[in-house]
Parts: structure tokens; C-alpha cells; sequence
């Protein structure tokens, strides 16, 4: 596209299925990476990737070629046959059907990245349920209780 420029910073948060707490530190690294390469494939610059052991943030420079329910699909059926070829856990992985996408401006940026990094440090004072009740506010989003994801907040540390 000739002539178009853009600067979209989207923040991507979805949970495993159920919310189990299946994504262990000992193989995080390797499946951060992994999504790293979907969202750079796609043209995406990937800003910051973290999250705790039953949901991932992903935080991209957005790149408008792409739709994000399609990017978000890409990640999670890839991610998920990833994690099942590696054999990183006895348990049947997948992600949580839905996501929320939070879109800042540039200025915002470090202050997201650091919030990103420091996500154990994070939910030791506050559960998933209540970080993304608390996105959903912020964001002004309309939502249904029905619908959120199955908050179960426990974490094995």
C-alpha cells in the first residue's frame, strides 16, 4: 500500500483452556518464541511477550494487512499443535475460545512493556479475573459475565 502509514500498538490477552495452569517455565521461553515468529511472519513487530502459567499477553506494533481475529486464530491453532509436537506437558493444551485486544497510543508504550514483564511480580497482588475486568473497564468495553473466560486463578509457582 503506497502512501499508508500507521502506528497501531494492540496488547493481545487469552488464557488456556479452562484456565489450567499448563504452560510450565521450563518450555515458556521456546513458546514465547515460537508466537514471536507467527507475529513476525505476519509482518507484526513483536514489542513484548509474557504471561503467567494460564494465559499470555502479547503486546505487537499491528500491522493493518492482517486482521486480528485472523492473527489471533494463527497463534493459537499453531501454538497449540506446537505444544502438543514438543510434548511439553502430559495434558490436552489449547487456548480459551475468545481474547481481548487493547490498543494503545506510542506514549504509552514503555509503561505497557514493563507491565508486561512484570506479570508474576503482578499477580501475586491481583488474580486474572480481576486484571481483565479491570482492561475491560478501562477500555470502556461492553461485556457479558456469560462470556468471559473461566477465571480460576490459581498458580502453581
Amino acid at each position: 500500500m503506497a502512501n499508508t502509514y500507521t502506528q497501531l500498538d494492540i496488547q493481545l490477552v487469552f488464557a488456556v483452556k479452562g484456565r489450567e495452569s499448563l504452560i510450565h517455565k521450563s518450555w515458556k521461553e521456546e513458546l514465547y518464541k515460537y508466537i514471536t515468529g507467527i507475529v513476525q511472519n505476519h509482518k507484526h513487530k513483536m514489542l513484548r511477550i509474557n504471561g503467567m502459567p494460564d494465559h499470555v499477553h502479547i503486546f505487537l506494533g499491528y500491522h493493518p494487512t492482517q486482521l486480528i481475529p485472523k492473527l489471533v486464530e494463527e497463534i493459537k491453532t499453531s501454538s497449540n499443535a506446537f505444544v502438543r509436537e514438543k510434548g511439553f506437558t502430559n495434558f490436552n493444551f489449547s487456548w480459551q475460545e475468545g481474547y481481548g485486544a487493547f490498543s494503545y497510543s506510542r506514549s504509552h508504550r514503555d509503561a505497557v512493556i514493563k507491565y508486561i514483564d512484570n506479570q508474576e511480580q503482578h499477580h501475586r497482588k491481583k488474580s486474572f479475573r480481576e486484571e481483565y475486568l479491570e482492561f475491560l473497564q478501562k477500555f470502556e468495553i461492553e461485556y457479558k459475565e456469560e462470556y468471559l473466560f473461566d477465571f480460576q486463578d490459581i498458580y502453581s509457582w
